[in-house]
């Protein structure tokens, strides 16, 4: 039954033309999605914050695609097209997210009472 129901929300996602995308605004969500996960990693790899590398390749993905978006509507054609920054920022948020979801901190609830367990002995 879940395979009907999986299969059948496919077709419906697929049918509808509300969802789709053009091809430039693939482009911006993936090169938004690289932009946050190659700074992620360097700034996880230096700093080993996870906060601090989520909100840097954030940043940076969505500074990206603002300043090209800038460059292409002000300089170049006069057309700023906001859908094309707001894909370049989504890509750099799933990024960014799904990197944060693999390297934050889980917190072991059992090892804390041990832990507090142990303090009370030694203090008693």
């Amino acid at each position: 039954m879940k395979f009907l129901l999986a299969i059948f929300i496919l077709f419906i996602f697929n049918s509808s033309n509300a969802q789709t995308m053009s091809n430039d605004d693939q482009l911006h969500f993936t090169i938004g999605a690289g932009i946050a996960a190659s700074t992620y990693a360097v700034i996880y790899s230096k700093t080993k914050n996870s906060k601090k590398a989520f909100w840097y390749s954030l940043g940076l993905s969505t500074l990206a695609g603002l300043s090209k978006e800038i460059y292409d509507g002000y300089i170049i054609s006069g057309k700023f097209d906001t859908g094309e920054a707001i894909a370049t920022a989504a890509g750099g948020f799933v990024a960014s997210y799904t990197f944060n979801l693999f390297t934050r901190k889980k917190k072991n609830k059992q090892k804390d009472v041990e832990e507090e367990k142990l303090e009370e002995l030694v203090l008693n």
